[in-house]
C-alpha cells in the first residue's frame, strides 16, 4: 500500500512552518503585501491556477464551491493542468508539499481542491 503524500494547504500570510516541505504558490496573481523574499517559495506554480474567467465567476462564494470544483476539475484535464499536476505530486511524495493561496478561506479555495486531487486526507489547515 502506498502512503498518502504529504499535502496541507496554507496562507500565504501565515509564517513558514519547519514541517511545511516544499511550500508552492498555486494562485495566478502575486498576493498583495507579501515580498518575494518573505514568502520563501520553492516554486510559484500559477499555471495550475484556475482560468481567470473561473476565478472572476467563482469570486470565492461558498455557495459556489461544488460547481466551482466540477469546472476546475474539468480545466484540470488539460495537458499543461495535468503535466504541472504531476509535478506537484512527485513533489507531495517525495518531500511533503505545501500549497500557498492568498484566500480568505483556505478551505474553499482552488488550493484546497487541489490538495485533494493530490491524495490529502484533509489538506487545509486554519
Amino acid at each position: 500500500m502506498t502512503a498518502r503524500p504529504a499535502v496541507r494547504v496554507r496562507r500565504i500570510y501565515e509564517e513558514p512552518a519547519a514541517d511545511d516541505g516544499a511550500r508552492v504558490l498555486v494562485d495566478r496573481i502575486w498576493p498583495r503585501g507579501v515580498s518575494k523574499a518573505a514568502a520563501k517559495l520553492d516554486e510559484w506554480c500559477r499555471q495550475i491556477a484556475p482560468s481567470t474567467q473561473l476565478r472572476q465567476w467563482y469570486g470565492h462564494d461558498p455557495d459556489r464551491f461544488a460547481e466551482f470544483t466540477a469546472r476546475y476539475h474539468r480545466e484540470l484535464a488539460d495537458t499543461e493542468h495535468a503535466q504541472a499536476l504531476d509535478r506537484l505530486r512527485d513533489t507531495a511524495v517525495e518531500r511533503g508539499l505545501t500549497l500557498l493561496t492568498a484566500t480568505k478561506d483556505p478551505g474553499i479555495s482552488a488550493a484546497a481542491v487541489l490538495a485533494e486531487l493530490l491524495g490529502a486526507a484533509s489538506g487545509v489547515e486554519r
